[in-house]
């Protein structure tokens, strides 16, 4: 009897697992699993927003690097030094990076002589546009609105102000992050298979093949994207620039490097700067002096049909085959970045997408399975030094292939 009574509670838990469903056992086996994933992935984000200001600078770096890094072998192998080759590449980089900044402020100073004048101009032939326009508008309705929209920022000035202050600091930090990025820059590219094989160092040794597979597989993903955006970005640019220079609009070529910088938030970015150019053919008289409004309407539509051509034309072909993305995946992925982290999360959505796509492909192909532990030794192995015999006796992993 005591036996029985001592079976009571197994015999009670057994009914009652047996009573469970297998689907509900099942469901909730993963469910305890995904929220241990999900509150990693809130720690992970959380720390780097945190962090902006140190993440943001190492993922242009990262960028920048995977674009310089294949000019930087080709002049090794045409038989330079490895610090000349490198010092060439990143003094090309600040060259191209200052000669724009440097034509884009000549460019806005020679044209803003007259902006005061522009405007006033302006504003009379959008009133008169008013006048005549249908929609029943006055000189004394906008000036009403222009009133009320005055008496708002006056009554709201204290937010106005922490928004100037709050502007004057991200006006620091990114000079501080762009320090960072072009100092990070310059050591990736004199030492980036060392600090990578540090990295594989920190896995446990039975994983160091597939970490390091992985890896190299998120490095040829991302240098893909990275090329690829940039011609995309180019055709952006030159697209909205031609539409401006037939308006014979000023600021043309500003217009054109600002929209390549913003093109690299895709789908978005090139409308968005897009817009600077319309507000600038509904200022300045171009191609239509008499009529600045037609001109803008003109203006918006080359606009339209660029982001049009790089949605349906060039996202597609050109980025969906570099990083194998779905379109649909490209959008979600701005939008989610840029509701997380704002303009960076949403100008390095897409890339980081692509590289969780590549690595989650490699790692479920298994082809790392039986591969030895990479080689962790501070010897270069990344095609900037000639291996030794001895290291060419040991058995190597095969060729990492990734998507891109």
């Amino acid at each position: 009897m005591a036996r029985r009574t001592d079976d009571a509670p197994s015999s009670t838990e057994e009914l009652v697992a047996r009573t469970v469903p297998d689907g509900l056992k099942i469901a909730g086996a993963w469910s305890w699993r995904l929220i241990g994933v999900l509150v990693l992935i809130a720690v992970v984000i959380f720390l780097v927003i945190q962090l902006h200001i140190v993440v943001i600078p190492i993922a242009v770096a990262v960028l920048l690097s995977s674009l310089l890094t294949p000019l930087k072998r080709r002049l090794m192998g045409w038989g330079w030094p490895r610090w000349l080759a490198v010092v060439t590449v990143f003094l090309g980089l600040l060259i191209v990076i200052a000669g724009l900044v440097t034509l884009v402020v000549l460019t806005l100073r020679s044209g803003f002589a007259g902006f005061e004048t522009q405007i006033t101009k302006s504003y009379d032939k959008f009133v008169e546009f008013l006048k005549t326009s249908p929609f029943g508008f006055s000189e004394q309705d906008l000036q009403n609105l222009i009133a009320s929209v005055t008496k708002t920022i006056q009554n709201n000035s204290g937010k106005v102000a922490s928004g100037v202050a709050a502007g004057a600091s991200t006006v620091g930090d990114i000079g501080v992050g762009l320090l960072l990025a072009l100092f990070t820059t310059l050591f990736f590219l004199l030492d980036g298979a060392g600090i990578w094989r540090w990295c594989v160092r920190l896995a446990p040794r039975p994983a160091r093949a597939a970490v390091d597979g992985a890896g190299r597989a998120v490095w040829l993903s991302v240098g893909e994207y990275a090329r690829v955006q940039i011609i995309v970005a180019l055709i952006d640019a030159i697209g909205i620039s031609i539409v401006a220079f037939v308006l014979q609009l000023p600021f043309v070529f500003a217009i054109g490097v600002l929209v390549f910088l913003a093109a690299f938030i895709p789908v978005v970015g090139a409308v968005t700067t897009g817009v600077l150019a319309v507000l600038i053919a509904l200022v300045y008289p171009g191609l239509i002096p008499d009529n600045t409004v037609l001109q803008a309407v003109i203006m918006l539509a080359g606009v339209i049909a660029v982001n049009q051509l790089e949605s349906h034309i060039l996202q597609p072909l050109l980025m969906g085959n570099a990083v194998r993305l779905h379109p649909v995946a490209v959008v979600v992925s701005v939008a989610l970045g840029s509701l997380l982290a704002g303009i960076p999360g949403a100008v390095f959505a897409v890339p980081f997408a692509a590289a969780l796509n590549s690595a989650v492909k490699y790692l479920a192909g298994r082809s790392w399975k039986g591969q030895p532990p990479p080689d962790t030794t501070d010897v270069p192995s990344d095609g900037d030094a000639k291996p030794s015999r001895r290291r060419d006796r040991k058995p190597r992993p095969g060729d990492v292939k990734t998507v891109a």
